[in-house]
């Protein structure tokens, strides 16, 4: 019972996300007969990205949420999705996508694969990191308000082209057990499959390429990194500089400069790795508290 309960604790965001995806993608019944659920579940959208079209879905993508409403002809905004974003992200920031994203699980698994030597980050980074803000901008927002249909309808262009979640999660599964859907695949599907290829092969070599350089919704909730309500903060007095928290991030981010930098997923991985407990994991509220109370001391 003892290695049990230290498997679980050296592996304990793993099982959280196994069990976030497990329970979120919990029909059964359409992974059995090849249909999508549709109760009332459905109106919920899921913090991470999850495919609204996987069998197995209990709830709804924000993003294809998102686009389905700014999409359509009789609305152009939704307060709903929005308000749940701006919620979800000035609590946690992207905490979502290191604990709660089925296909940030997927890709952590492929990069544990000992194929390839592993690389933490692709060569122009600096600049391919902001590809995820030119996606959320251009095919979450301005593309399905754009460019219409004769009817007046946007399309979800992000789901449509990029999304490689969908087709993991939702076409392939959905292809398998239903057989007149397979007959009637085109170019779109060969595209996807392609696109989704190309991204499992680069998370078998850099760490999480997709939520790095093209996840929308991770592009949302780090804009709420350094501001949210649970965040890190160096503990200046207890930091004795050496190192190891970048050394142990797989996102290559210096957590001593920029503890809340926008890339953070709050794995965890730098705070196990100091040595010192200097990193701490704490509430905004808390923190100003703090920051009163060292000040009044201070001043005295």
């Amino acid at each position: 019972m003892d290695k049990k309960l230290q498997w679980i604790k050296n592996h304990f965001r793993t099982v959280v996300q196994i069990l976030f995806a497990a329970v979120t993608n919990g029909y059964a019944a359409g992974f059995l007969e090849g249909k999508i659920y549709r109760g009332n579940g459905k109106r919920l959208c899921l913090p991470g990205l999850n495919c609204y079209s996987c069998p197995g879905a209990l709830g709804s993508c924000p993003i294809g949420s998102f686009q389905a409403v700014i999409g359509s002809r009789n609305f152009k905004f939704t307060f709903y999705v929005a308000g749940f974003l701006i919620f979800i992200g000035a609590l946690c920031g992207r905490f979502v996508c290191g604990w709660l994203c089925p296909f940030g699980l997927v890709q952590d698994l492929l990069y544990r694969i000992p194929f390839f030597r592993k690389r933490k980050k692709l060569p122009g980074d600096s600049w391919l990191k902001y590809l995820k803000y030119v996606v959320l901008v251009l095919f979450v927002i301005i593309l399905p308000l754009t460019v219409l249909d004769v009817a007046g309808q946007g399309q979800p262009w992000f789901c449509k082209l990029l999304c490689p979640s969908g087709m993991l999660m939702g076409a392939l599964p959905l292809l398998a057990v239903n057989e007149p859907l397979r007959s009637a695949v085109g170019w779109l599907f060969t595209w996807k499959a392609v696109l989704l290829i190309l991204i499992v092969l680069l998370a078998l070599w850099v760490y999480r390429p997709f939520c790095r350089y093209l996840c929308p919704l991770g592009a949302v909730y780090g804009c709420f990194n350094k501001t949210a309500v649970f965040r890190y903060r160096i503990d200046e007095e207890k930091c004795v500089d050496c190192g190891r928290c970048r050394q142990a991030c797989d996102l290559d981010i210096d957590v001593r400069k920029t503890p809340n930098s926008p890339e953070c997923i709050r794995c965890g991985h730098c705070r196990k790795a100091c040595p010192t407990a200097a990193i701490c994991l704490t509430a905004a509220a808390s923190e100003k508290k703090r920051r009163e109370e060292k000040n009044t001391v201070s001043g005295m």
